[in-house]
Parts: structure tokens; sequence; C-alpha cells
């Protein structure tokens, strides 16, 4: 209980169903990354994540599956070695926080995307239709898209 309410849970999972996680408490905020890693990592226009406390998360299945890469000097990036789905990020500089893709997400996620960002590298191919606001890269600082809201 947080306040008096129960805090909420989801869990998330691999698509060979072989790694499965379990996030308590609120995301953070939710963000649609356009950068070329994200982009990449997730073989889509965008990368749809929220950032949350390492102490809201434990790995229900299949840790042993899990295997990483360090995309760069600060992030970690963990997927599955089965069917390499891309599970969390860590960051070097704040252990403290997970980077979760919502994709892998089941249950009742509160709220939705509140920006585009990176959109300087985004998909030429690719229009962004809907309103959100819209940053060529962090909006305003690294420090709002690594907010845990915990």
């Amino acid at each position: 209980m947080q306040g008096g309410k129960p805090l909420s849970k989801v869990t998330g999972k691999c698509l060979c169903e072989t790694v499965s996680y379990e996030i308590e408490g609120p995301l953070g905020p939710i963000f649609n990354c356009h950068c070329s890693k994200c982009r990449r990592w997730h073989g889509a226009a965008f990368r749809t994540r929220a950032s949350i406390g390492s102490d809201q998360f434990r790995w229900l299945s299949g840790e042993q599956n899990l295997t990483r890469y360090g995309s760069s000097e600060n992030v970690t990036k963990y997927f599955c070695k089965t069917c390499g789905s891309p599970l969390i990020s860590t960051y070097r500089d704040r252990p403290e926080v997970i980077g979760v893709p919502l994709g892998g997400l089941e249950g009742d996620i509160q709220g939705g995307p509140e920006a585009h960002i990176f959109t300087g590298s985004k998909a030429s191919w690719h229009q962004i239709t809907d309103s959100l606001p819209q940053f060529e890269g962090w909006p305003g600082s690294e420090s709002r898209v690594r907010d845990t809201n915990a």
C-alpha cells in the first residue's frame, strides 16, 4: 500500500516467454524515443519507454536466459538470448533506475506518452501525426527521462 492505495503491478515477458518480470508501483514519465539506437534495438520507428526504480523491479523467471550489450559507456541493454526480445536498460551513472520498453508489458498501464524525444534522428519514412510535444534531443534534460515517479 502507498498512501492508502494498493500499489499497481504489471508484468512483462519476452517473445518466447522464457524471461518474465514484475514491476510494482507507478511508471515514470512515458516517452516515444526516436533515437537511432532505440530504433535499431526495437526494429521500429520508435521505442515507447519509461523509467522505474530498481527496487520496483524483479525477475520472475528466466534470469539465466538474459544476455546484455553495452550500447554506450553508460547504458547496458538486456535481452533474451533465445528470442532476442529487448527487456530493460540499466545506467552506470544511475544504478537505482531501470529503463523499460512498454511493448513487453502486460497489465493496466496508467497514462501514455507525454512527448516524442530525439526527433532530430527519427526515421525519414515515419511521420509523427499526433499532437504530443516533440524534442530534437532530451526534453529539457536527461534527468526528466530517467525520472521514476517512485
